[in-house]
């Protein structure tokens, strides 16, 4: 066998096998994405904001002198006391009150 036939041979191999090896990557890729999935994780929801978290700042406030300040805000959602704030309105309450004094 002369050596263009051997070289021929070698490199024919090669091919198949290169071959193989695209092919067992591109299963290996399938096997990942299906583990993955396509899609990223949504964030967490963030928790929600309970009428305790409220109530220590406004205390908080409250105790630095901005106690008409905080029965404003309390009357601005709707209601004379803290127990009345519908949960739903926390979240802007708590913001609200945040920056009182700030400036």
């Amino acid at each position: 066998m002369g050596k263009m036939s051997e070289l021929d041979i070698v490199m024919r191999d090669f091919h198949a096998a290169c071959d193989a090896v695209i092919a067992s990557c591109k299963d290996v890729m399938v096997i990942c994405e299906s583990i993955i999935g396509d899609k990223p994780e949504p964030p967490p929801a963030p928790k929600p904001i309970t009428l305790e978290q409220v109530r220590a700042v406004l205390a908080e406030k409250s105790r630095n002198g901005h106690t008409a300040k905080v029965r404003e805000l309390l009357e601005k959602h709707g209601a004379a006391k803290l127990s009345e704030i519908d949960p739903k309105e926390f979240a802007s309450l708590l913001s609200e009150a945040e920056v009182l004094g700030d400036g």
